[in-house]
């Protein structure tokens, strides 16, 4: 699944990421209440970890403006706010479910799971892709169940293609996940890993299209 962490507290959101993204799950990080309903009313997610206090715009507010564009997206949030009016308030605001820190990550992830059940979405460590497979929990591609020998940024750089497969990618959010969160890499960096990814995948009928001054995006052209 796609899961958007929404947490100021950077190495919180971090090792969320990192238990996340160990479980096969892409996950896209956002540290700013503003910047995250932007990003939530452009791109989307299957769930949403929402954290309440949030600089730019609180984390209840976030919420309210998800609902009124009628998106129904399951969200938890995490709040270190124990008081039960609290609690209630974001639960009124549309919330599904809440978690209040500290926490273990077994709960969260429990947690994540029953949404997951509730709203039917799938829980998928594979990704087919034209006559390939994409394994997420390995962070592998493979021709019948055979792994292709791409380096780790590649592979990196196809994983953030795919999750957004249909869609335009920037450079910097190539950057973000390539590189990691705050990364001082040029965006120029990311070429050659888009042109080394592109003669791997051409002959399996898989193009990554330029959208000049825009991104890339990740297109099938063959089965």
């Amino acid at each position: 699944m796609r899961i958007a962490v929404i947490e100021d507290n950077e190495a919180l959101a971090q090792g969320i990421a990192f238990r996340l993204r160990d479980r096969g799950h892409a996950v896209d990080l956002l540290h700013n209440g503003a910047e995250a309903d932007r990003f939530l009313s452009q791109e989307g997610a299957d769930i949403v970890v929402l954290d309440l206090n949030l600089p730019g715009m609180d984390g209840i507010d976030v919420l309210r403006a998800l609902r009124r564009r009628g998106d129904g997206t399951p969200v938890i949030l995490l709040t270190a706010r124990s008081e039960t009016a609290e609690r209630v308030a974001g639960l009124d605001a549309g919330a599904d479910d809440y978690l209040t820190k500290p926490f273990e990550m077994d709960e969260l992830e429990a947690r994540l799971r029953a949404m997951a059940r509730r709203k039917n979405l799938e829980f998928s460590a594979r990704d087919t892709i034209g006559p390939l497979v994409f394994d997420r929990t390995s962070r592998q591609l493979m021709q019948n169940d055979q792994p292709l020998d791409i380096p780790r940024r590649e592979i990196a750089t196809l994983e953030c293609l795919l999750e957004r497969r249909g869609r335009i990618v920037s450079k910097a959010q190539l950057i973000t996940h390539v590189y990691g969160t705050g990364s001082d890499a040029e965006e120029s960096a990311m070429e050659p890993h888009i042109s080394r990814l592109r003669k791997r995948l051409d002959p399996f009928g898989i193009k990554i299209k330029t959208a000049r001054g825009l991104g890339y995006m990740l297109e099938i052209v063959a089965i």
